[in-house]
Order: structure tokens, then C-alpha cells, then sequence
């Protein structure tokens, strides 16, 4: 764990708030190449109507449209929420060489809450994970808002 996941993690997180005032589940992702964002993504899904508007699947396009190149493996992606199985494997294969995310997601989580993905040896491109970081903060911003959807 480095200063510079929290860093990153914070720029998620501003995306997350986004998507929170936008009355979208709050998610954000970022993907870093070195020292730059390359591609930033929020959850979309009701305002695209689109069961894949996550906020990785839209980083990750982003990121592509960037770099001009659909191969991020020089890229780190951070995101708010532990990733599903359709976005892990998105992440795999977009060919992110580490994810770090915040809250663990004990329902759709597949980087070892429900599945771990990422461990399976028979993939041919490897993913480190690294999760818990600003783990409050994102399930806090969970809770905030699906208290606000009950009321």
C-alpha cells in the first residue's frame, strides 16, 4: 500500500460522488498510466439504461480511447467497489496489471468476496489485487445512498 493508491483512490471516489448526485449507485473508477489518469468511469446504469455502464467498463473504454490501444498493460485501475465477474474479466481482459479497490461487495464480488477471479491460474494474464483501501469511505458512500433511495 502506497501513498499513491490512496491518492488515486481518492479521484475514484470523486467519481463516485458523482454518480451519487447523478442518483446512480455511487462507483467511481480511474485508470492511471505512470503519473496520469487515462480514463475516468462512473456508474451509468440507469442513465444509459445499460447493465454494463459500470464505472470499470467505462474507465477501461475510456482508457482505450486514450492510448489509442485496447492492451492497457502498463495501466492501474482503481475503483470505489470491489469489481463484479463481468468487470473483472473486463479488467483481464484489457490487461491491467493491478487493481486496487475500496469496499469489498459481499454480493456481486469477484476479486474474493463471493469468487476470486483473479486467482484462477489458468488465465494467461495475471492480475494483482489489492483491496481495503479507503474502504470506509466508498461503503459509506453505499450506505448514504441506498438510505436516501428508501426514503
Amino acid at each position: 500500500m502506497e501513498e499513491r493508491d490512496f491518492r488515486w483512490m481518492d479521484q475514484a471516489l470523486a467519481e463516485a460522488l458523482k454518480a451519487f448526485e447523478e442518483g446512480e449507485v455511487p462507483v467511481g473508477c480511474v485508470v492511471v498510466q505512470g503519473d496520469h489518469v487515462v480514463g475516468r468511469g462512473r456508474n451509468a446504469v440507469e442513465r444509459l439504461q445499460d447493465p454494463t455502464a459500470h464505472a470499470e467498463t467505462l474507465a477501461l473504454s475510456a482508457a482505450a480511447n486514450t492510448l489509442g490501444t485496447w492492451r492497457l498493460t502498463d495501466c492501474e485501475l482503481f475503483v470505489t467497489l470491489e469489481p463484479c465477474t463481468m468487470c473483472i474479466g473486463a479488467i483481464h481482459l484489457a490487461r491491467i496489471s493491478r487493481v486496487v479497490f475500496g469496499a469489498t461487495d459481499p454480493k456481486f464480488g469477484a476479486c474474493g468476496s463471493i469468487l476470486d477471479v483473479p486467482a484462477e491460474p489458468r488465465w494467461n494474464h495475471h492480475v494483482d489485487v489489492l483491496g481495503g483501501i479507503r474502504a470506509e469511505d466508498s461503503a459509506q458512500l453505499m450506505r448514504d445512498f441506498f438510505r436516501r433511495l428508501r426514503h
